[in-house]
């Protein structure tokens, strides 16, 4: 990789797949500076970035106040934008929320870029829940757009922002929608991140693993380290042959094969299936599994961690740290947001 020596900007550092981009990063010898606000219910923690903690520079706004940080922008080689919400059932909660953080916030982060470091490349995580309910597997980026819920939307609203100012030559940007990604810096102490972080914390706290329908529907989970190798091969691809890629995992598995396989490399214990909670029933889209063909010919990536090394590597990182991540003496939170009377009452631009 060229990033030797070279600006990288990560926005989002703090959360899950940020934090192991930025370690990755420094590795290569970048200069890294973070911008991370730490919005509740989005998954940042510091303590994910303790092996770099003194060699990366960690900045306390939001995206959506680009003069707190116009000079880190400016000087910017690359900037890997995954500043965000990811959670579906919050946004069904509080899609002003969601809008906010995931769109608007973006707006105005991108307004920025094209005026502090015109042309510079901008990788954005996106997400495959844009395409909702999937007419096809597996799902390519041809695939139709018709996100079902206000996440997709907001999301695919700020990869459209992403891709028209790459149109007029303002920005260098690339959306890599992503499927289920899972590894260590997972947020566990977040209601409603998604079922492998209900999973991890169940086995962690030597719960049974719950599985919504029937089990059968499919996924194709992604290690962590694969999707970082995804965003670094974005941010140095030169040309940039593609303004979107699709991200997935291995080979796709059914929801109970992989609650079956955590379970069973966790050391044993009991799955179950039971009716879906009508709050995700309503934002469920089946069936899912990635056509990574275009990445795979464009940018020579491929996943190499399939989903029993990958889980197997997990839980071994958070069984060492765990205390950084979850009180297994704790109840844990339901699915709501904190403060869930006040969250879109008070909420303003200044405060994203």
């Amino acid at each position: 990789m060229s990033y030797r020596n070279k600006n990288a900007l990560i926005t989002g550092g703090l959360g899950f797949i940020g934090s192991n981009l930025a370690i990755r990063l420094v590795a290569a010898g970048a200069r890294v500076t973070i911008v991370d606000s730490s919005v509740p219910g989005c998954g940042a923690n510091p303590y994910n970035i303790e092996p770099v903690r003194q060699q990366v520079k960690v900045i306390p706004h939001p995206i959506c106040e680009p003069a707190e940080f116009s000079d880190e922008i400016r000087t910017s080689d690359v900037i890997f934008n995954l500043a965000g919400e990811i959670s579906h059932v919050h946004s069904m909660d509080f899609p002003e929320r969601d809008m906010q953080i995931n769109a608007v916030a973006q707006l105005q982060f991108l307004e920025a870029c094209r005026n502090l470091a015109p042309g510079v490349r901008i990788v954005y995580a996106s997400t495959r829940q844009v395409y909702g309910v999937p007419r096809y597997l597996p799902v390519d980026e041809s695939h139709p757009v018709n996100p079902i819920d206000f996440n997709g939307v907001h999301k695919y609203a700020a990869t459209t922002y992403h891709l028209l100012y790459s149109s007029l030559g303002e920005i260098d940007a690339v959306a890599m929608r992503l499927t289920n990604v899972y590894g260590p810096r997972m947020a566990l102490n977040v209601p409603c991140q998604g079922f492998l972080s209900t999973f991890l914390r169940r086995l962690l706290r030597g719960e049974p693993l719950e599985v919504f329908g029937d089990g059968q529907q499919l996924r194709d989970p992604l290690y962590v380290d694969d999707a970082v190798e995804a965003f670094l091969r974005a941010g140095e691809a030169t040309p940039l042959l593609s303004r979107i890629y699709n991200v997935g995992g291995p080979a796709p598995i059914t929801l109970l094969e992989i609650a079956q396989s955590a379970s069973r490399v966790a050391g044993g214990g009991t799955v179950r299936t039971r009716p879906f909670p009508e709050p995700q029933k309503a934002i469920d889209i089946g069936s899912y599994y990635t056509d990574s063909s275009r990445i795979r010919a464009e940018l020579g990536w491929e996943p190499e961690v399939r989903f029993e090394e990958g889980i197997g590597r997990t839980l071994a990182y958070y069984r060492k740290e765990l205390v950084q991540y979850l009180d297994p003496a704790s109840p844990y939170p339901a699915c709501s947001m904190p403060e869930h009377g006040g969250v879109r009452r008070r909420l303003t631009f200044a405060t994203v």
